[in-house]
């Protein structure tokens, strides 16, 4: 499968006049945005969220990771990998559209992804993302930097998670939202090649998806403070 689709993405890029002849050099680079460690009351969280990227400033190939490993149940909550390509639309935006492979510890789930990522104004970097399958949810996540120093950066950021179809196996109900909101304080220790930081990380799960979290015996909130590091290169 990953082969059919890198043809196809050379046959579209051959196509828009992206041939290696006449294109300009591709760029590749990868953004870990978090690899943290969260520390909570009743269970200890590793995460990761990163993008790796090649293509050009028309057309790029992505692959996007975002995972929380539960040290206490040596399991994940949340696997997921995307496939995305991304095409400018404006100066700002990007169309994306791509393939997402949802697999933790439980039933693997796996949708299409149709979306737009980019800098609204005041500079906030956004994604709002359709997960189009059986089980389809919306999600939209925001960031900001604040430069307190060249070096001292303040990110606050929030992401909201709205399902649009009961899901029983995960304890997941219909227009029942997941908001997660974080604060990391980062230093550039290295230009921004590699930043550490400390910070704290808010979840909360809402109507029908908190009756069902709560009737599993499972708390609908929890706060951690964590301490991580991106990197870019």
């Amino acid at each position: 499968m990953y082969k059919s689709f890198c043809a196809a993405l050379a046959i579209g890029m051959a196509s828009a006049g992206l041939t290696p002849a006449a294109a300009e050099p591709p760029i590749w680079g990868i953004q870990v945005e978090q690899l943290e460690y969260r520390i909570g009351d009743a269970t200890d969280v590793a995460a990761w969220d990163f993008d790796a990227l090649y293509g050009t400033d028309e057309l790029k190939l992505v692959w996007r990771s975002e995972a929380e490993y539960v040290i206490e149940e040596d399991g994940f909550e949340k696997l997921e990998n995307q496939i995305r390509l991304q095409k400018p639309i404006s100066d700002f935006f990007d169309a994306v559209v791509g393939f997402r492979a949802d697999t933790p510890k439980g039933p693997d789930r796996f949708s299409g992804v149709i979306g737009v990522k980019g800098l609204a104004p005041q500079w906030f970097e956004v994604d709002l993302d359709l997960f189009v399958s059986d089980k389809p949810f919306v999600r939209f996540e925001a960031e900001y930097e604040a430069l307190i120093t060249n070096r001292v950066i303040l990110i606050p950021s929030i992401e909201i998670e709205l399902p649009f179809t009961d899901d029983a196996a995960r304890d997941i109900g219909a227009f029942g939202p997941k908001l997660e909101l974080g604060a990391r304080l980062s230093y550039d220790l290295i230009d921004r090649a590699v930043s550490p930081y400390i910070g704290v990380h808010y979840e909360q799960v809402f109507g029908e998806t908190a009756n069902r979290v709560s009737a599993a015996g499972e708390d609908t909130g929890a706060v951690f403070f964590v301490i991580g590091t991106r990197i870019l290169f």
